[in-house]
């Protein structure tokens, strides 16, 4: 499969959290071609603060490899990840991020800092931005533009 057809999958996440009223935002750990860790926000559902996309599927690919250390995994994210998510990426160890919409407000995968593969980091995570950008902008304008209009979610 291409990053294109894994992030339509992560988009399919992200839908998820659009219905359940929060940020449309999907994550995959992908490990030899097969889906090992899912998530999308969940802050309002859960209620929790950490309950975003990015740590959601990373959490979850680790119960399901049974180490914290997920090298060899790539993560597909739709919304570039922030702050919180970046360092969590870096120190899961894996060796790609693909993510789709870049954040030019909160952005530290490259916009607007670098805590993935900075010095910080201290990991080498190759990172692809922009990966079906379009669509899951769209995802993201849509679902703000129903908030801004009052229409329910």
């Amino acid at each position: 499969m291409s990053h294109r057809d894994w992030m339509a999958i992560a988009r399919e996440e992200a839908d998820r959290a659009a219905a359940a009223g929060d940020v449309p935002v999907g994550a995959l750990v992908v490990l030899d071609g097969r889906i090992v860790g899912r998530g999308h926000n969940l802050r309002e559902a859960v209620p929790d603060p950490t309950g975003h996309a990015e740590i959601v599927a990373l959490r979850d690919a680790a119960r399901a490899l049974g180490r914290w250390r997920l090298s060899g995994c790539t993560l597909y994210v739709t919304l570039e990840p922030c702050p919180m998510c970046a360092w969590a990426i870096a120190q899961s160890r894996v060796d790609r991020l693909v993510y789709g919409a870049l954040d030019p407000k909160v952005g530290a995968a490259g916009t607007v800092l670098d805590l993935v593969a900075g010095p910080l980091a201290r990991t080498e995570i190759e990172v692809l931005a922009g990966i079906d950008e379009d669509a899951c902008r769209c995802q993201l304008d849509t679902f703000f533009a129903g908030r801004r209009s009052g229409i329910p979610r």
